[in-house]
């Protein structure tokens, strides 16, 4: 396999055999091949993994990357969730309603909530897989929001972290 100047892996036929014989239940659908696939007619296309052909982007990687990040990779019902009102129906007190809609509106004067509606899809995909992720380091743990979404197990209210230390 190799990978392009915008880090994309790029996979060839050989490959993607190996990758089918060792995990036949693997979904394709991310995967980018360096031709196009031919599958005898025969074949219940229906139960071959779907593979794209590599198309080389032609724009600058900056162009590429501010594509990608304007078209965050989640479920529809992710992108369309009302996070702010997701996290408020979190709060179980006074003063944390007040906390989180505090640093909600620091996020959203920098634009933020596609990201935190990502860090829910992520939070959401690992638990639904078994997935373990870290209790949490740095500034993010100054973060109520982000403790109340999942991405960390430290409750800033109770240690009396500044959301500053965050969103420096």
């Amino acid at each position: 396999m190799r990978t392009d100047i915008y880090g994309q892996l790029i996979f060839n036929e050989n490959e993607l055999c190996e990758l089918l014989l060792k995990d036949p239940e693997k979904t394709f659908n991310h995967i980018i091949a360096d031709t196009e696939i031919l599958f005898d007619e025969t074949l219940n296309l229906s139960q071959v993994p779907k593979v794209k052909q590599y198309i080389d982007p032609k724009v600058s990687v900056a162009e590429f990357d501010q594509h990608n990040q304007n078209r965050w990779h989640m479920p529809v019902e992710y992108q369309d969730l009302d996070i702010a009102k997701w996290v408020l129906e979190q709060c179980q007190d006074d003063s944390e309603l007040q906390r989180a809609g505090q640093e909600l509106l620091l996020f959203q004067e920098r634009d933020m909530f596609d990201l935190l509606r990502y860090m829910k899809y992520l939070v959401d995909t690992m638990r639904a897989n078994n997935i373990v992720w870290g209790v949490g380091r740095g500034s993010s743990v100054a973060s109520f929001v982000l403790y109340l979404i999942g991405i960390h197990k430290i409750n800033s209210l109770y240690f009396d972290l500044s959301i500053e230390e965050f969103l420096k």
